[in-house]
């Protein structure tokens, strides 16, 4: 199985109720599984809304991609053709 960026999972026949997938995952992110496989990420506004972005020094953030390179390798594939 794939390395998940959350400890929260749902199904896609979960997810037809997403308020209900929201409660149980006490508002934080979950991964969409299909069949074990995982399809993405449902990430509820109020997870988000949380978030608190600092200003970095020239290369800071660099350095901590590279530090992360080999677990990001997957969402860098998919991204790589958007």
């Amino acid at each position: 199985m794939q390395n998940l960026l959350t400890n929260k999972t749902a199904s896609l026949t979960e997810l037809r109720n997403p308020k209900k997938v929201i409660t149980k995952a006490g508002g934080k992110p979950v991964a969409i599984l299909n069949r074990d496989q995982l399809e993405g990420y449902f990430v509820p506004a109020s997870a988000v809304e949380v978030l608190h972005f600092e200003p970095t020094q020239s290369g800071e953030a660099v350095d901590k991609f590279k530090d992360r390179k080999q677990q990001l390798s997957e969402t860098l594939k998919y991204l790589k053709d958007k």
